[in-house]
């Protein structure tokens, strides 16, 4: 969602009650939203969530009560939070991740929950499979294993002379795991190493910075929620050692060179729908899980300055948003 669609749909919120009064279901409803780092930068998409379902009937403050609480990208953490949603009886829990979805639904087995963005809820038992994910969970699965190819290429656009790339991530989240084999894959097919920095705290990201400073040409972040929480840094580090940042996602962008990957505000959107039918009774295992159908292309021109590298004008012609 653009952030002109998003205002609009803020700015018409407070019509919507006396239009859907004849559409607002007979009941109230409790969610469970968890942010998996904090909840400032959640949200936004807590926002478009909202603002979606109340579209569908469930106007918070009438007959819709959220409840938010942040994880601060701690995974543990998730997983009490879901524990406490169980103790307030709430009707769903709506998160991302695939490490957070896990604690998620160990703490909360009788609970619906709703992935708003997965990287591999098969892989990682989260649903039995997409078309019929059985259990509780259900959601998104946004797949970027199968575009972590798309982003070294768009980097190299930028960057022709990329030999050698940095891969950040935190590896003790299954997903980020894939993230790095499909990443490494992918690299060695267009001729570009890779290193792995470790990464596993918060305190790790000058060490990892300062250990791939003059190594690499390039940085690939993998998101995770420690990632997320700490991505400002991330990206000014890199910045300072002169080094173009690629992200997965147009909300990590801030100053990093690129990103590309799912549009998190459509998904949520979309994650209040699957919410809206389990609210009428449909039950999670019987709701197939979905796969984003828009993808962002965002390029920070400011950063490139910085970088001293030429953003091909052919690129920026694709990009969905330019940052001058």
């Amino acid at each position: 969602m653009k952030r002109r669609e998003f205002l609009a749909g803020i700015g018409t919120a407070g019509l919507w009650p006396a239009a859907l009064r004849a559409q607002q279901p007979g009941k109230s409803a409790t969610i469970g939203f968890l942010a998996s780092s904090t909840a400032a930068a959640e949200l936004p998409r807590r926002a478009a969530f909202v603002a979606r379902l109340a579209e569908l009937g469930w106007v918070e403050g009438r007959n819709l009560t959220m409840e938010t609480r942040a994880a601060e990208g701690i995974v543990e953490r998730a997983g009490e939070i879901a524990a406490g949603f169980a103790r307030l009886k709430v009707d769903a829990i709506v998160l991302a991740g695939d490490a957070q979805g896990i604690a998620v639904k160990r703490a909360a087995p009788d609970i619906p929950i709703v992935l708003a963005a997965a990287g591999d809820p098969v892989g990682n038992g989260l649903v039995a499979s997409l078309a019929r994910p059985g259990g509780n969970v259900t959601g998104f699965s946004v797949q970027l294993t199968d575009t972590a190819g798309k982003r070294i290429e768009l980097l190299r656009e930028i960057v022709p002379n990329l030999r050698r790339l940095a891969l950040l991530g935190n590896s003790s989240n299954p997903v980020v795991a894939l993230e790095f084999a499909a990443a490494q894959s992918a690299a060695r097919t267009l001729g570009v190493d890779t290193v792995t920095p470790e990464f596993g705290r918060a305190e790790d990201v000058p060490s990892a910075i300062e250990a791939i400073n003059g190594r690499a040409d390039g940085l690939y972040v993998c998101v995770d929620p420690l990632m997320i929480a700490n991505r400002a840094r991330i990206n000014a580090l890199a910045l300072a050692t002169k080094l173009p940042v690629v992200h997965s996602y147009k909300d990590n962008l801030g100053e990093g060179l690129i990103s590309y990957g799912p549009d998190l505000f459509d998904l949520y959107r979309r994650a209040a729908g699957l919410v809206d039918k389990i609210l009428r009774g449909t039950r999670p295992a019987d709701i197939p899980v979905e796969q984003p159908t828009r993808f962002e292309l965002a390029i920070n021109l400011k950063t490139a300055k910085i970088l001293g590298v030429d953003v091909p004008a052919a690129l920026l012609a694709r990009a969905d948003e330019v940052i001058e």
